[in-house]
């Protein structure tokens, strides 16, 4: 006798076949939706909560330089030791909104600005002929294919003080002494620019990528202008990888610690720059997860409210 001709056994099996999780097991939707929800939890979930765990430890002299905050007591006690004065230290202390202000208002600064020229720069590859869009496009990635270290001190053996810029004005004639070009957070800016600027490109040519040539003409047979028909259809339709752009450049040098290191000297204070000496220096691991949770608490807890309002409101 087989298993199917067991009572009530074909009953079970007819249930199970028709359930939603053998439907989705049978098409492999299941197994397809558990691989990035897997790596999501891998790599974004669990060291987050690392970084929260070491965050309310105290910072000690040894390997490693924190203290555990759940110990075995006697009878089977789990005793726990939250410490919270990181968190305290954080939202008091001036040195540490000095250093969240420069931060947000560099990456502010970075990321319009890297906006309105990617837009442009986008927009032109996009209306330019077949033939030379993936010549134009490699020309902008063409920074990535360097070292990004190479390309900070790039700008140093350009403006430094014995720099190509200087010895040329100097040379010509413009210039007496050497200009300080470097050392100011002008000089970070123009850095975040230079080095995140093709982030913003890409997604912006992406979604111009779906405009049809075809729309265009037909809104202006209908009457519309030059540059109603840009408001009107195309920056609505570019919009998401405007979006896409901004979320990536301002996450990505709203943390950054070698362009401000490098390029804006020892009064650059940026979130950045202190994560590493609390970390390298200090080695106050606590602080440093302290810091880097109320980063994420600030910024990104945001960007999900903000996205669950958006999907409400669709």
């Amino acid at each position: 006798m087989s298993l199917e001709e067991l009572p009530g056994i074909p009953k079970i099996l007819k249930t199970i076949k028709g359930s939603m999780l053998y439907k989705s097991m049978k098409n492999m939707k299941f197994f397809l939706a558990l691989l990035p929800l897997a790596w999501l939890f891998l790599f974004f979930i669990i060291p987050v909560m690392v970084i929260l765990k070491i965050s309310f430890a105290n910072a000690v002299f040894g390997i490693p330089p924190f203290s555990e905050i759940f110990k075995w007591s006697a009878n089977n006690i789990i005793e726990i030791t939250l410490n919270i004065q990181n968190y305290i230290t954080i939202m008091s202390d001036s040195y540490y909104a000095h250093a969240f202000v420069n931060s947000v208002t560099l990456s502010f600064i970075t990321t319009v600005t890297c906006a309105a020229f990617g837009f442009v720069m986008a927009y032109g590859i996009r209306c330019t002929r077949e033939g030379l869009r993936t010549p134009l496009l490699l020309l902008v990635s063409l920074s990535f294919w360097t070292s990004f270290l190479i390309r900070v001190y790039s700008w140093i053996n350009m403006l430094s003080a014995h720099g190509i810029v200087n010895n040329f004005l100097i040379k010509i004639g413009l210039i007496d002494e050497p200009i300080h070009f470097i050392g100011n957070y002008c000089m970070v800016c123009i850095g975040l620019i230079f080095c995140y600027l093709p982030l913003m490109i890409f997604p912006i040519y992406s979604a111009l990528d779906k405009v049809d040539r075809s729309c265009i003409e037909s809104a202006w047979n209908l009457g519309c202008s030059i540059s109603r028909t840009f408001w009107t259809l195309i920056v609505p339709i570019s919009i998401n990888g405007l979006k896409t752009g901004c979320l990536m450049v301002g996450t990505a040098s709203l943390a950054e610690f070698v362009i401000p290191e490098l390029l804006g000297g020892a009064g650059s204070v940026t979130f950045g720059r202190i994560l590493w000496t609390e970390f390298f220096n200090n080695l106050d691991w606590p602080m440093t997860c302290a810091l880097s949770i109320a980063m994420i608490s600030v910024f990104v807890i945001p960007l999900f409210l903000c996205k669950d309002r958006e999907i409400e409101g669709e």
